[in-house]
């Protein structure tokens, strides 16, 4: 394992593989599918105050046990374009004003409140945008999800079992028994589907069963209500299909260093969170990546991931968000990962004749 994992705890277990790194930058997207494939047919239910989650930030000791180390990082991160900040103005050809916000698909109270410029900037919005307005009918979208099983299950009668030997097995089964559930009740789905079962901290369990919505499904709630117009970027089944189209090995092997984490999970999401309301997304994807052992293979590996699930879909979403902004007076929200960098969503913005400054 490498310094930052050691030093910061974010080891997922001594012996794990490093290949399965992408599973814990995919857990944006994956805490929102969890929402909606575990939590789809819950009923809120009644609780005097939601829990809070908790959690250290790792980041912090590390700076501290590694300053050199620390210091690399936080180099990388200030060089990425646009990491600093998540709420941004969009302007072109003199028509009103739109907004995009980064989000964290969370339920923690932090992020809901978001920044006062953006609650202010939403109210006023006449059409706001999500990355899939599917989000806003929970079981609607679970339904849609269920329908392909070719994206969320095994065929031809395998199993996760047939790509793991017996020690990995075991480590599975360990760890899936201390999340509730059983390996031989989950075996058949695809690797990315048990995933978000288990990308899931129990606290964000309990504030969803309590009637909590995630940051980008309760501004697209709030939409419908409230009249506005609410367009989607992507499909739930386009999403999906992005996490399915990596490769079964390493989405095993990062399932069972999830599932490894444990009660560290929610220390892994404070620190995102941290960075989040920082307004320092620049040091999220730097930090993931730096666990990444360096060779040739796990490397490539990995930048395969980030051009799948982050790169690719950044193009499709400043694609179809350009015709939608150009009208102006439109609210945007997406993850706050596809906001940074040379290909993230603001900088595709530009490209595309858009003035996209940051709000302080």
């Amino acid at each position: 394992m490498t310094v930052l994992l050691h030093k910061t705890r974010l080891a997922l277990a001594d012996r794990a593989a490093d290949a399965g790194l992408w599973l814990l930058a995919a857990i944006n997207v994956l805490l929102a599918l969890s929402f909606l494939l575990v939590l789809a047919t819950l009923s809120p239910a009644h609780a005097q105050e939601p829990p809070a989650c908790g959690g250290e930030n790792l980041l912090v000791q590390y700076e501290k046990d590694d300053p050199a180390g620390y210091a690399k990082l936080r180099d990388e991160a200030d060089a990425l374009p646009n990491g600093k900040g998540i709420f941004w103005k969009i302007e072109k050809d003199g028509r009103p004003a739109s907004w995009l916000l980064g989000t964290m698909h969370v339920t923690d109270p932090r992020v809901l409140a978001m920044p006062e410029a953006a609650r202010t900037a939403y109210a006023a919005a006449s059409t706001v945008i999500v990355e899939s307005d599917e989000i806003a009918d929970e079981k609607k979208a679970g339904a849609t999800i269920m329908a392909r099983p070719d994206l969320t299950m095994f065929a031809d009668g395998k199993s996760i079992t047939d790509f793991i030997d017996k020690a990995e097995a075991e480590r599975l089964a360990e760890g899936l028994k201390s999340r509730g559930l059983s390996l031989a009740a989950v075996s058949r789905m695809k690797p990315w589907m048990i995933a978000s079962f288990v990308a899931l901290p129990a606290c964000e369990i309990a504030r969803k069963t309590a009637g909590a919505a995630f940051l980008d499904q309760r501004l697209a709630k709030d939409a419908l209500a409230e009249g506005k117009t609410l367009k989607g970027l992507e499909t739930l089944i386009e999403q999906i299909s992005a996490l399915d189209s990596l490769p079964v090995e390493p989405q095993i092997q990062g399932l069972v260093q999830t599932v490894e984490l444990g009660d560290k999970l929610t220390d892994v999401i404070e620190t995102m969170s941290q960075l989040y309301l920082a307004g320092d997304t620049g040091m999220i994807m730097p930090m993931m990546r730096a666990a990444a052992p360096e060779t040739t293979e796990d490397a490539t590996a990995y930048a395969d991931f980030e051009q799948r699930i982050i790169v690719d879909r950044n193009h499709v979403m400043a694609t179809r968000a350009a015709p939608i902004l150009a009208q102006g007076n439109v609210f945007m929200a997406v993850g706050a990962l596809h906001l940074a960098g040379p290909e993230g969503v603001i900088e595709l913005l530009r490209k595309e004749g858009f003035s996209v400054t940051a709000v302080k």
